[in-house]
């Protein structure tokens, strides 16, 4: 009898995670390894939410929170709702989780049947695929380029749709790309929606305050598309609270009531101290932390300006998050150093091994012509690491 399930056996390794642990292996080694591969805040968690969680282990919450998260901290999040995004929920709306990833599965869980297909735009998150097959759904690619700024366009998302059809996955600001859709183009997309009223969209905001041009657009701010949207956010990234994992859903009330019933049967409810520090985060202006995002938009203007030096790299301007997802193709059939690249997959692990530096493939994102360039890392790191990759490719 196989010992193990089909279902894991079949299930990719998270490419990000799997690089970052390489380039661990590799400094273990004593190699200098600049890694860029993880989407990781380098900040440190503001101080007053620090102090916040310190005040909670002092008020003694150390008991098992609700499953679906404290009543002043749903407050909270749709406070937050209607403050940034101009939503209205309830608290029967709104599930709190252990990070956005597991509102994600939560919500795999609760809406998808054997051969429900999702469309995912590409380059789309390292881990929608494999969440969407490991509940027996069935990821249906749409790719875009460089050219479109890695944006689906309304007439790809109509192409895409199938009698099978159940969701959309997508993420704005994207991770990888940085892509960020205006108020413009999601209106685009729901007017090709609207035609399909039994389609659900999966809108991912987790880089929402990581926005270099303003205007953050939410998918339920549309009246039409409102009851078909779940929208999921959290702390990890704008407030670098990546280990602290809070994430959170506002959605149609019966699929927030199914994820909390799935979850009650997972892992119950989320950490309670960062929790208790999450309402803190929440209820104070997204002004907090503004810094981190003039800092962060420094970075890319410099990691741009930079690639933009390198023969064979093709960048387009990405407007959020903290990446960038540049074009390699230009590399692939040809030799480096001895080392033949066939694809991005190639080219990344060249990188790591010839320039010591952890980027991440777009093989994983659904592209294999880029590869993804983190730049949550010093501006001094970003400039050896792009020295060096310019020495590794010249």
């Amino acid at each position: 009898m196989q010992l193990l399930s089909d279902r894991v056996l079949n299930m990719s390794t998270s490419a990000t995670l799997a690089m970052a642990a390489k380039a661990r292996e590799l400094r273990g080694e004593g190699r200098d390894i600049i890694g860029l591969s993880l989407g990781e805040p380098d900040f440190n968690t503001p101080d007053f939410i620090k102090d916040a969680a310190i005040q909670a282990i002092h008020d003694n919450y150390n008991s098992y929170s609700p499953v679906d998260g404290y009543a002043d901290l749903k407050q909270a999040i749709i406070t937050k709702f209607k403050r940034d995004n101009n939503l209205d929920y309830t608290p029967s709306q709104i599930v709190v989780s252990t990070g956005a990833k597991q509102c994600l599965a939560n919500i795999a869980g609760v809406m998808l049947n054997k051969e429900d297909e999702v469309i995912l735009p590409c380059p789309y998150w390292v881990s929608y695929s494999d969440i969407v097959k490991l509940n027996e759904g069935v990821p249906v690619e749409v790719q875009t380029t460089i050219d479109t700024d890695f944006k689906m366009t309304p007439e790809q998302l109509e192409n895409a749709i199938t009698p099978k059809t159940k969701m959309i996955w997508y993420s704005s600001p994207c991770n990888p790309s940085g892509s960020v859709y205006s108020k413009e183009e999601l209106r685009a997309l729901a007017d090709v929606l609207v035609k399909y009223p039994d389609i659900y969209v999966v809108s991912d905001e987790i880089y929402e305050h990581i926005n270099y041009i303003g205007g953050h657009a939410s998918m339920a701010g549309f009246e039409d598309m409102y009851d078909r949207t779940i929208t999921v956010n959290g702390v990890s990234k704008a407030f670098a609270m990546t280990g602290w994992r809070i994430g959170f859903i506002g959605a149609p009330e019966k699929i927030a009531r199914a994820c909390n019933k799935l979850q009650g049967q997972i892992t119950s409810g989320a950490n309670c101290i960062a929790q208790r520090a999450v309402i803190t985060a929440l209820n104070e202006p997204p002004s907090r932390v503004q810094y981190m995002i003039d800092e962060f938009k420094e970075r890319r203007d410099l990691v741009l300006e930079l690639l933009n030096g390198i023969e064979g790299f093709k960048t387009n301007i990405p407007d959020g998050a903290f990446y960038v997802f540049p074009n390699v193709s230009y590399y692939f059939g040809k030799t480096l150093h001895g080392t033949p690249i066939n694809n991005a997959t190639d080219f990344s692990l060249y990188l790591l091994e010839e320039a010591l530096v952890a980027t991440v493939t777009g093989d994983a994102f659904g592209n294999p012509d880029c590869i993804r360039i983190s730049y949550a890392a010093s501006k001094a790191q970003i400039i050896e690491a792009i020295k060096r990759i310019k020495n590794a490719v010249s």
